[in-house]
């Protein structure tokens, strides 16, 4: 079950349990949620050393770095990109919480899921566009335009990684939605 935390620290239920093959998929998509969270704890730890780093070699040591900033940007994609399922698991997202106590809980429902069908047609495709350009980067030999020239394979694969866990977190939510909004009729 997911949980988020409100001003209190009391901890309500964002994800109902539910059973079978589609509880199966939601504590697959939680153990990976929080298997690439502490991952990408460590890739802004790492991001933080190569700065820091960067910042030694230059000013005290006088060594030139020509790596420490896109380094330190596909680390960072990575960990924005890979942990946006994990946020979207703990309802973490940009919401417009002003509206629910206008409507009664059952509009609320429904609310979100408009809301979350909305959100998974606009990740959807940007996903598509994402696994485009990753297959254009390899396929091209795509590298950016430093001395360093890493391969754009990297950042793009992050990005179209995270975006696809992102549309699984989405689509099991709204198969939860609707599954729990079956049993309640």
């Amino acid at each position: 079950m997911s949980h988020g935390v409100d001003l209190e620290g009391r901890k309500p239920a964002l994800t109902p349990q539910v059973g079978g093959v589609l509880g199966t998929l939601v504590n697959w998509q939680a153990k990976i949620n929080s298997y690439v969270l502490f991952v990408s704890m460590l890739a802004l730890l790492a991001a933080c050393l190569v700065l820091t780093l960067s910042v030694v070699m230059r000013y005290f040591l006088k060594l030139p770095t020509d790596w420490q900033d896109e380094v330190s940007v596909f680390l960072l994609i990575g960990a924005v990109f890979m942990c946006a399922a994990f946020v979207q698991s703990e309802r973490g997202h940009i919401g417009i919480s002003a509206l629910e106590g206008f409507f009664s809980p059952a509009a609320n429902r429904l609310r979100l899921l408009f809301c979350d069908i909305a959100s998974l047609a606009f990740c959807t495709f940007f996903t598509y566009k994402t696994w485009s350009m990753l297959h254009e980067a390899v396929v091209e030999g795509q590298t950016t335009s430093s001395t360093w020239g890493p391969p754009l394979w990297i950042p793009y694969g992050l990005m179209a990684a995270g975006m696809t866990l992102l549309c699984i977190q989405m689509l099991l939510q709204i198969l939860i939605a609707l599954k729990t909004k079956g049993e309640a009729n």
